[in-house]
């Protein structure tokens, strides 16, 4: 049998699909190292500022990170109380640019001011502001008290399981309440902030 440059091929190279090296052949050695489809992807190394990072974090106590995240939402409850959103004259301006261009509520607005409610203990209208997020809120609290419980103390309080179509609702709620709270009709105008 004839191979395409006329030499002789033998059956069992006929038979064998791997080609076989010949003395003389000048095939690149790198071209059967991986199978095909695998290229070697080498590892890419992190920064210094990530290894930095990933030092503190190894290094840091379990009690940190939930004592961080609560100073962070006493910061915010802080500014909030201490800034008092409810109190602006009617002619100002909206800090909400969706607000300011359209002139209608976008998905959030109220928010800050339903916080300042329920910092002041009126439930009614901090669901006047927000529904949704007073909702929301004791949700988020527990998440919060279970991650930090766990991490503080090993705690083992059941965790919400928020699987994807719980959250589809929920957004979906979130998005039919920013559509209803900017319809001009009552009683829907009792949402629009």
């Amino acid at each position: 049998m004839a191979g395409q440059d006329g030499s002789a091929v033998s059956q069992a190279a006929v038979d064998d699909p791997a080609p076989q090296m010949q003395p003389g052949d000048h095939a690149h050695p790198v071209d059967h190292a991986y199978p095909t489809g695998y290229a070697y992807q080498p590892q890419p190394q992190p920064d210094r500022l990530t290894r930095l990072v990933n030092r503190l974090w190894a290094r840091s106590p379990r009690w940190l990170a939930p004592l961080a995240v609560l100073g962070c939402i006493g910061a915010a409850a802080g500014y909030t109380v201490i800034t008092d959103p409810t109190n602006s004259a009617a002619d100002a301006t909206s800090t909400c640019l969706m607000k300011l261009t359209t002139g209608l509520d976008c998905p959030g607005c109220g928010g800050t001011r339903a916080v300042w409610y329920l910092l002041n203990a009126d439930l009614g209208a901090a669901a006047r502001h927000h529904m949704l997020l007073v909702f929301a809120i004791p949700f988020l609290f527990y998440v919060y008290v279970a991650w930090a419980g766990q991490h503080m103390r090993a705690w083992r309080l059941p965790q919400l399981q928020l699987t994807p179509r719980v959250v589809g609702w929920f957004l979906g709620a979130w998005l039919a309440f920013s559509v209803l709270r900017n319809l001009p009709w009552p009683p829907f105008t009792w949402f629009y902030v």
